[in-house]
């Protein structure tokens, strides 16, 4: 069977399940807003490589992700010091999508400030 490729409209498809997600932009790219907090987003920045996408997680996801399967998520020195980590689209199903989606929600609707710098950067 062949393996459908995820794109940005895959992740929009699974992103607008989640209560409260609509469409939006971050910095001029396509991005998915959870209660009007950045949830993911189209790279901005160049280190990023093509067909990527930023997904917000807290930093200790982020390490577990990283160790667990490096060949699907990644982080450039541009993005070390933000919440989030990249994701190679190429590598990823809907489910592993879904599943990282539903983290990244969770991360962002937790009870904490709306507006921080480190917190929008895509």
């Amino acid at each position: 069977m062949a393996r459908r490729t995820i794109n940005f409209d895959t992740v929009r498809k699974i992103g607008l399940a989640l209560p409260g997600v609509e469409d939006g932009t971050a910095y001029g790219k396509l991005a998915l807003k959870a209660h009007g907090k950045l949830l993911a987003c189209v790279p901005t920045h160049r280190s990023a490589e093509p067909n990527s996408l930023v997904v917000k997680v807290d930093f200790g996801d982020r390490a577990e992700l990283l160790a667990a399967a490096p060949d699907v998520y990644y982080v450039t020195d541009h993005y070390v010091g933000y919440p989030s980590v990249l994701v190679r689209l190429s590598r990823v199903d809907a489910d592993v999508l879904r599943d990282l989606l539903g983290m990244a929600y969770k991360f962002v609707t937790r009870n904490a400030p709306s507006r921080s710098p480190a917190r929008k950067r895509c």
